[in-house]
């Protein structure tokens, strides 16, 4: 099995869970997930099995929309409602208030992760000094903790009951919420942390179409998990195909570039990525176009032999 399986990541487990229980269910070692939701979180988690754990570090790349529930008033040591209670405020804002310091955020902007987090300070996690009662500094001039830019692409607001405020927020990679909601909180001044979290899309990957542990079980002895498997290529269907004849399929086994006189004439180069495939019809991987070379960028091909 090679593909992409979108799982529903359930309150409760961490992502190294979910791997965990499907490396059990789907009886293979050579699974990896696209990116840490919180234990608390729910939503999308794409799962690469087999051959397509290769595309791990790219979809952690893809943009990510989030579902939030905000409580202003509270500041929390976790950012979220988790935590120890570290501040209380009265909540003198309007809603008015709220939609513009939302509003500030849109853009990119300077985040420094919450100390309860799967980074890695000195090589131990950030959570587990954190439980430990070890506080790191957290400022723009340390190295291991730095503030990292991250770029916010749209805020929503869903719904308002102050203190709590439901927000929808389309994102970029190694966006926090958590902190996001705590630096909102500041700009108002009454403080804020997050109570509830839902992620609803990572790229293509929608909530309408994941599977929770339970589905994935039962697809598995019904011996039909494999429908729901997203093949390795069509993950790239945005990118033009190129198939080579035969004579040089033992280029593409080796993961060689090829020049512009060996593409096929009936190609127009037009864009910097293709799908490349040999004459078999066998995904080859991703391929990128420069200097007149067509360079190998992901290699997915594998010798059974």
């Amino acid at each position: 099995m090679n593909g992409v399986l979108n799982v529903y990541k359930e309150q409760g487990f961490t992502s190294h869970d979910v791997v965990a229980k499907l490396r059990g269910i789907l009886k293979t070692k050579k699974i990896g997930h696209t990116g840490t939701l919180d234990p608390d979180a729910v939503g999308v988690l794409p799962v690469c099995i087999g051959k397509a754990t290769k595309l791990c570090d790219l979809i952690t790349d893809w943009g990510k929309t989030y579902e939030a529930v905000m409580l202003l008033g509270t500041t929390t040591d976790t950012l979220d409602t988790s935590g120890k209670i570290v501040a209380q405020s009265e909540v003198n804002v309007s809603e008015v208030d709220v939609l513009k310091a939302c509003n500030e955020f849109i853009g990119e902007y300077e985040q420094i992760p919450p100390m309860y987090s799967a980074l890695k300070h000195n090589g131990q996690k950030l959570y587990e000094l954190a439980r430990k009662g070890i506080e790191i500094e957290r400022k723009p001039r340390t190295v291991e903790r730095k503030a990292r830019p991250v770029k916010i692409f749209d805020i929503q607001i869903e719904k308002m009951e102050l203190p709590e405020v439901t927000m929808t927020v389309s994102c970029s990679k190694g966006t926090y919420i958590r902190s996001l909601c705590d630096d909102i909180g500041k700009k108002l001044g009454c403080g804020a942390c997050m109570m509830k979290l839902t992620r609803t899309r990572v790229g293509r990957f929608m909530l309408d179409d994941t599977l929770t542990l339970n589905q994935i079980s039962a697809l598995v002895l019904k011996g039909e998990i494999e429908d729901r498997v997203v093949a390795i290529d069509k993950i790239f269907s945005d990118y033009p195909e190129i198939t080579f004849a035969e004579e040089y399929s033992r280029y593409l086994h080796n993961g060689n570039k090829l020049s512009r006189e060996q593409i096929p004439a009936d190609v127009e180069i037009t864009d910097e990525r293709y799908r490349v495939y040999d004459s078999g019809k066998c995904f080859i991987g991703v391929y990128e176009f420069r200097d007149e070379v067509l360079y190998p960028v992901k290699i997915f091909y594998e010798d059974n032999k």
